[in-house]
């Protein structure tokens, strides 16, 4: 391969990552060609992307982007990315392992730090962005809620008496 080849190769690796720093390398070489097909689609509709590349000129481009992936390029490799952020990324992809049976999981990188097929396995098992906003937001409402829970709940007494004593004067 020509330098200026590997270097367009380089180059196209780098603006289709973009942004992006977290992410999943799959091995999807024993994948026959309909379920991958099938898989591929899957991942477009969640608006996950996912790319073959070869080892060296993926580490080279992925290096220029100051991304460290590990030894998971090593053998074939696909790279993934995108989705709603990485956890939903590992969930889909652990849980496209169940459809694609020969798709195997090689690692990642988690904002600068290496994960392993395991890392990654874990990490589907995590709750995701939305549920942590969710839970952070209960913790943070929990005081409010049981202070004015406390407040109506002593106004509420002293208004039930206050219409007790108008209803007995009329």
């Amino acid at each position: 391969m020509s330098k200026l080849v590997k270097k367009m190769m380089i180059d196209d690796i780098r603006t289709a990552v973009g942004e992006h720093r977290d992410l999943l390398v799959v091995d999807a070489s024993k994948v026959d060609a309909v379920s991958a097909n099938k898989w591929r689609l899957l991942m477009q509709s969640k608006k996950i992307s996912v790319l073959g590349v070869r080892n060296s000129v993926a580490r080279a481009a992925l290096r220029e982007a100051g991304i460290d992936l590990g030894d998971s390029l090593k053998g074939p490799s696909t790279i993934v990315w995108g989705g709603e952020d990485i956890v939903a990324l590992a969930r889909d992809i652990v849980a496209s392992l169940k459809d694609c049976k020969n798709l195997a999981v090689k690692g990642g990188t988690l904002s600068g730090t290496v994960l392993s097929a395991d890392d990654v396995e874990k990490l589907s098992k995590s709750p995701g962005r939305k549920e942590v906003l969710g839970q952070l937001m209960g913790l943070i409402l929990s005081p409010g809620a049981q202070l004015a829970g406390a407040l109506l709940g002593a106004g509420g007494i002293v208004a039930g008496q206050v219409k007790s004593l108008a209803d007995k004067t009329e």
